[in-house]
């Protein structure tokens, strides 16, 4: 059985570590705040995009831009966004795990290429045999603009000259707190929209400005927010999930130190009980 002074050192210890826990909650509470604050100012244009996107091109026709054409997937191009830090549940493994089981089905019929970001994501994918075009695996929290205007120009050029046919993001999307929903969209090609009337095949479109500026501002823009939304995402669910473990944590805690108060308290005072005896056996010992 554990000594009184085992079980006084192994409580302070659970004390300290709840300590730092509740500390590291705070500091995520108020991340969360600023990356959610960050997300719902950005998200109406964000969702908004590929929608607008895939009218035009419908309307302008798959000729329009080479962003617009559909190929057969012989190669495609992965992007994963994890966190470079843990402490935040399955917040990782479970996106790892998908974007895994995604690119092993679509090796089957073709080459599947990665992009990736956050320290988690270029530790894991060492262990398999999916080549890497760009890899960010320090401070994903700190991507600049710059930063991702260079990822989106890469996948753009990869497309443009055919040596990509699919651009895909696996992300954590951040639907609540409780849990996040793990995501993987297409962003290239853009496919036209199915409901939008398409032009008229004898009459060539009036753009204003001219079509080629148009779309290449578009375009441009429109690959670079996509990115940049699933950054966003993936901040603000990182965040929630890092909150609610040390919330966990905190509370598994608090429970460890009551258990091991009461087994203290527990040992003490059969420690008493036994010296009680002693003395009662003493002094009836003295009677006789």
């Amino acid at each position: 059985m554990a000594t009184l002074l085992d079980l006084r050192r192994r409580i302070k210890s659970v004390k300290n570590t709840e300590q730092i826990t509740k500390a590291m909650k705070t500091v995520s509470t108020a991340k969360f705040k600023k990356a959610q604050r960050g997300l719902f100012e950005g998200r109406p244009l964000w969702h908004g995009e590929p929608d607008l996107l895939a009218r035009i091109s419908r309307w302008a026709g798959a000729r329009a831009h080479p962003l617009f054409a559909v190929r057969a997937e012989k190669t495609i191009h992965v992007i994963v966004i994890t966190s470079d830090k843990g402490l935040c549940g399955a917040f990782n493994s479970n996106l790892l795990s998908r974007a895994l089981a995604f690119a092993e089905s679509k090796s089957g019929s073709g080459r599947v290429r990665l992009a990736l970001a956050g320290r988690k994501a270029a530790q894991f994918f060492k262990e398999h045999p999916f080549p890497v075009d760009w890899a960010f695996a320090g401070k994903v929290d700190k991507l600049g603009p710059a930063d991702i205007g260079q990822l989106a120009l890469l996948v753009t050029r990869l497309y443009t000259f055919m040596e990509t046919d699919g651009v895909y993001i696996a992300y954590n999307e951040f639907k609540s707190v409780l849990a996040p929903r793990i995501s993987i969209a297409k962003i290239l090609p853009i496919v036209p929209d199915p409901g939008a009337p398409a032009s008229p095949a004898a009459a060539a479109p009036d753009w204003e400005p001219a079509g080629t500026v148009l779309f290449e501002s578009l375009v441009s823009r429109y690959v670079e927010d996509q990115i940049n939304h699933a950054f966003f995402e993936s901040r603000a669910a990182e965040q929630a999930a890092r909150m609610m473990a040390m919330d966990n944590a905190s509370k598994n805690a608090e429970e460890l130190i009551s258990g091991l108060v009461l087994v203290l308290n527990k040992i003490r005072q059969a420690g008493i009980t036994k010296e009680l005896l002693e003395i009662m056996t003493a002094v009836e010992a003295l009677k006789k």
